[in-house]
């Protein structure tokens, strides 16, 4: 188990503790020190350079945490972490466990207006002649939010609140208000939008007739016809792994996420049961668009179609603090199987043994195949911005082949520093991810924020990429 799989899971361990303070400047001290104390990448991002920059930063935005609420806080907290520009790091409400009531309860107090869908009507139909155009019921993409956009007489400015008048029942409930709008001379301008987590985002508004789309937040409509048209089959999203033949020398594996453990079976699966089809293609597409990571793991059993010289792997050192190990690395993952438990017992006694030191606990290692299997003759990936982690770990394999060409756009770069850590906040509702391993590429070779170049980048103006690529 030499290679670096490693980053094979994201862990998701907590620390223990038994505060439920949710006041913001708890919850933001809190998060200051753990990362102070245990982030891989503290002392490369923070230098003597940028050190009396980052305390006035740290001084203000604790300033701002003393004055924000539970449900404004999770803004801070990332504005903070955004100093460090490493999309690994993330803070703030995390429900996953908790029980739909509790989550109920826990926003019970935030922002809402007075109105009911009984009043909204009552209103619209009494100020008909006096409405402004964005006044009325509007539906979310997916039909499943149903909003109400009234003025807002309480604002100053000429705003208007959207507040929930269907939700999901869990984390947004009748009334409470999802984002305020205000008018311009020009148009309208997002005020705020809030995510689920109820967290502040400032997405720029674009109105079109019946349309608002606040980019990748999503769009509204005021049609709720044109809305459950386009709702069917868009309430779940399938990430599972996919193989489909596109002509007779064209084939083509979907992997939108490696996510999932169950991922590992689903991929191995594809390749046994399609292994006649891969090893007479002469074109083999990997669709990693869209893959934001997860276990490296998931990819392995592709690498011998895709292998034809030994392939470096590039390694990392750990921060093998007292909160890093417990949370990051103690869990032995019994549902593997006993080859990988004893790798992962023996990685845990190597990091007690360092503890304290930021240690090479994955030296850097070359992958050999016995054979290079002759087909598939060519193989293209297509990545865009959003395929990072995991998914840039397997294209940094991938691309030592002779066989191998990247296309589309720039990768997420998300591979310098990995390994997420969860620990657990004074907040029982709040967390604090961020990475404790980081890449022996650094500091030659950096990777984070400008991502995996293709070889070949496709036109903007080009929106069906797999044709385009089956052509090219």
């Amino acid at each position: 188990m030499g290679k670096y799989i490693i980053s094979i899971f994201i862990t998701f361990c907590f620390l223990n503790g038994k505060a439920k303070d949710c006041s913001c400047s708890a919850n933001f001290s809190f998060m200051v020190e753990k990362i102070k104390q245990n982030y891989v990448g503290y002392n490369d991002k923070i230098t003597i350079l940028n050190k009396r920059k980052f305390d006035l930063f740290t001084d203000s935005l604790f300033i701002v945490a003393k004055k924000s609420n539970k449900y404004e806080c999770s803004s801070v907290l990332r504005q903070w972490l955004s100093f460090f520009k490493d999309k690994h790091m993330i803070a703030g409400i995390d429900a996953t466990g908790f029980s739909a009531d509790s989550i109920r309860k826990f926003y019970i107090n935030d922002k809402k207006k007075s109105w009911t869908e009984t009043d909204l009507k009552a209103y619209l139909n009494s100020n008909k002649n006096k409405l402004d155009e964005i006044e009325g019921v509007w539906f979310s993409e997916n039909g499943s939010y149903k909003i109400g956009i009234v003025r807002d007489n309480d604002e100053e400015d000429d705003s208007f609140a959207g507040f929930i008048i269907k939700g999901d029942g869990v984390y947004w409930m009748p009334k409470q208000i999802k984002f305020e709008i205000t008018k311009t001379n020009t148009g309208y301008k997002t005020k705020y939008f809030r995510l689920k987590d109820h967290s502040y985002s400032y997405p720029n508004l674009f109105k079109d007739s019946d349309t608002l789309s606040f980019g990748a937040y999503g769009k509204w409509y005021k049609t709720a016809n044109y809305v459950s048209k386009k709702a069917i089959g868009q309430l779940a999203v399938d990430l599972s792994p996919k193989f489909r033949t596109i002509d007779n020398e064209t084939s083509m594996f979907i992997l939108p996420s490696f996510g999932s453990m169950d991922y590992i079976k689903s991929v191995d699966t594809l390749v046994e049961n399609n292994k006649t089809v891969l090893k007479n293609t002469k074109h083999l597409i990997i669709d990693l668009r869209n893959n934001s990571g997860g276990s490296v793991l998931v990819y392995q059993k592709l690498m011998s179609y895709i292998y034809t010289n030994p392939i470096l792997t590039e390694g990392g050192m750990v921060l093998a603090t007292d909160d890093n190990i417990k949370a990051g690395y103690s869990n032995i993952h019994a549902e593997l199987s006993d080859s990988l438990q004893l790798y992962f017992k023996q990685r845990l006694a190597k990091l007690n043994s360092h503890r304290g030191q930021l240690y090479k606990l994955y030296p850097i290692d070359t992958i050999k195949y016995s054979t290079v299997l002759e087909s598939p003759k060519r193989i293209s990936f297509l990545i865009n911005r959003n395929t990072g982690s995991a998914a840039e770990l397997f294209l940094l394999e991938a691309k030592q082949s002779t066989k191998v060409k990247l296309y589309g756009e720039n990768t997420a770069g998300a591979i310098d520093y990995t390994e997420s850590i969860k620990i657990k906040m004074p907040c029982d509702f709040f967390v604090l991810y961020y990475p404790a391993c980081k890449s022996l590429r650094l500091p030659d070779y950096p990777i984070d924020n400008i991502g995996i170049v293709p070889d070949v980048k496709i036109p903007d103006e080009i929106t069906d990429w797999i044709e385009y690529v089956r052509k090219n």
